[in-house]
């Protein structure tokens, strides 16, 4: 009945490479820190760490060419107490660099997790809170690929590209003073050569970006699919379409591997390059550094130190380009999660918001008009009322608007024009929680989770004790199997419950419902996956579930609801017919016909 198409959320904007980045750089740095703040203290540590381990090591360097001056005095001149004083100087200096690194590692590892758990949490909660609409638009595959690979993505970079960019920050600016106190005329080579850098490598991010998020989407776009076919492996098999989903898998592979290929491809021709234009500058250095020396402008010692500080100078533009690639997938990642938690919300309680207190359970539908896409309504002036514990059964083909009706009466989707008012209240000025929590369900689609049998009945009503479990399993019918189960109401379902049959599962959400206290009852198909025998079995069971609670059934098998108090036959959003099962069938209109269909031979 939704009709919101896939496609439409996270994967269908931002993802195309060739369209214009919803989301400036430096917005997401800016979202990115806030989360590296809530660990400010970490982040603090990190940088001390950091301007220690570089200083440390950026003594090394002017150390070693005050040992090579000392050796310059010509055979049997050498100042071999210099010597080894400088070498002991640089051993504990590399060695106090090396202890504060490894610190830094740790620090930096216990900083990235803790953000990834923050991120993770924020994601997870923030999905529990998105309206019903937006997951009928988005396939989970893609959903579990923001929380999982892009969010992994982030926590490798923040793991180590930003110990590699601070480290690069601090000794690029330490080589450049060290190397101005030694020769500022060498200086000047890098006065080409860096701006040559700095330019090649802003150019190249502005190409790699795109790539890198049409390539987030591409691998978003395949895990969504392999969900799909995943789940509906019974179809794929009945069918006989291995062979087609395996085609269309190869497509999408493909369009994945080739999106990857062409981002990493593109971003490694980055570091060649610059080490290409680092390396002219040594070779500068070293020719001019030669010619100063032959004229006695500057010590041998004093060249060496500069062409070690150059490498360092030059050295983490090069990482830094290295680096590029990761930072782009980082950044094409970051935008994902951010958009994911840009999504808004359901609509928050109105402030003077009505508590739901003493329920009768009559529900007024009022003139609701209604569609999942504002060009295309599906309710179209619905009106009808419910009576305290009656039962509504709601009747009519496929696409009629049935499940459409409930999704309104829970507020899973608020209506376009109209009221639905539930003991004389817009259910729209009640609290959600307080609405929902009026309702239990019995819905085509079982849902379990992972864990025991017991757990998966008393789910979502706390106090139950094990005895009125197993008093609402016996009424449900099922009691005979848990009990044949290895450990009885003990024994964990695993993936949902897969490994039992779906009348099973049925049977364990009707009992489920048994144990709920809500006043009112939906059961959207709740005996379809029960065979005849077994509906009949728990018919009654059934009819002790309904007694005193105003309920909605949405039924294709006519013959469980001719018992109902009202019955309404909606066909294209309208309500054509309405009364009881006897006066419809008097009346020989759409529903005496329903009816007739499923008893004549096919």
């Amino acid at each position: 009945m939704q009709g919101g198409g896939r496609g439409a959320g996270l994967a269908g904007r931002g993802g195309n490479g060739g369209e214009k980045p919803t989301a400036k750089k430096s917005w997401l740095l800016m979202r990115l820190y806030a989360y590296l703040g809530r660990y400010r203290w970490l982040l603090i540590l990190a940088l001390l760490m950091t301007i220690g381990t570089n200083l440390l090591s950026l003594v090394g360097p002017s150390l070693s060419g005050a040992a090579i001056n000392a050796l310059s005095g010509g055979e049997g001149q050498v100042d071999f107490a210099a010597v080894y004083h400088y070498a002991l100087l640089m051993i504990l200096f590399y060695l106090g660099s090396s202890v504060l690194s490894y610190l830094l590692s740790l620090i930096m590892i216990r900083l990235s997790r803790s953000v990834t758990y923050a991120m993770r949490k924020d994601v997870f909660d923030h999905l529990t809170r998105l309206p019903v609409g937006f997951f009928d638009k988005n396939q989970a595959g893609n959903i579990i690929s923001v929380i999982s690979y892009d969010i992994d993505t982030i926590n490798t970079s923040l793991s180590s590209d930003l110990v590699q960019i601070l480290t690069s920050i601090i000794t690029v600016v330490g080589s450049l003073f060290m190397m101005i106190r030694i020769s500022p005329a060498l200086v000047l080579v890098f006065v080409v050569t860096i701006p040559l850098s700095v330019l090649f490598t802003r150019y190249m991010s502005r190409k790699v970006r795109p790539l890198y998020r049409k390539r987030s989407s591409t691998l978003g776009e395949m895990n969504g699919f392999v969900e799909e076919t995943l789940s509906g492996q019974r179809t794929v098999r009945a069918y006989r379409r291995e062979g087609v989903m395996e085609g269309i898998f190869r497509e999408k592979n493909v369009a994945a591997a080739v999106a990857n290929y062409e981002a990493e491809s593109r971003s490694a021709t980055v570091g060649p390059s610059v080490g290409f234009i680092n390396n002219l500058s040594l070779a500068l250095i070293s020719m001019f550094g030669a010619i100063m020396y032959m004229r006695g402008g500057i010590l041998l010692g004093d060249i060496s130190s500069f062409v070690l500080y150059s490498r360092r100078f030059s050295g983490p533009i090069n990482e830094f380009a290295n680096i590029l690639a990761e930072l782009q997938s980082t950044l094409a990642a970051a935008e994902r999660v951010f958009r994911l938690l840009d999504e808004p919300t359901e609509p928050a309680d109105p402030p003077n918001a009505a508590r739901l207190t003493d329920i009768r359970g009559e529900v007024d539908f009022r003139h609701v008009s209604f569609g999942y896409e504002r060009d295309r309504t599906i309710l179209h002036d619905l009106s009808f009322h419910a009576g305290p514990g009656q039962v509504t059964a709601i009747v009519g083909p496929t696409g009629a608007g049935k499940t459409t009706i409930i999704n309104l009466l829970m507020r899973f989707y608020d209506v376009n024009g109209g009221a639905i008012l539930l003991d004389g209240t817009d259910i729209r000025e009640l609290r959600r929680s307080d609405l929902r929590g009026a309702f239990t369900m019995v819905l085509q689609d079982t849902w379990l989770f992972e864990g025991t049998v017991l757990e998966n009945l008393t789910y979502g009503r706390e106090g139950v004790t094990r005895e009125q479990a197993v008093e609402a399993a016996k009424a449900a019918h099922i009691h005979a199997y848990i009990e044949a189960l290895p450990n009885g109401y003990d024994t964990v379902l695993k993936q949902g419950g897969v490994s039992i049959s779906g009348g099973q599962r049925q049977l364990l959400t009707i009992a489920r419902a048994m144990l709920s206290d809500a006043k009112m009852l939906i059961l959207d198909e709740a005996t379809s996956n029960v065979d005849t025998q077994t509906e009949r079995r728990i018919h009654a069971a059934m009819m002790r579930l309904m007694k005193g609670r105003t309920c909605f059934v949405i039924a294709h098998r006519l013959s469980t609801i001719e018992h109902a108090d009202h019955i309404l036959v909606v066909r294209d959003g309208d309500v054509v017919e309405s009364g009881t099962h006897q006066a419809l069938m008097d009346k020989k209109g759409a529903y005496y016909r329903l009816y007739i269909s499923q008893f004549e031979p096919s």
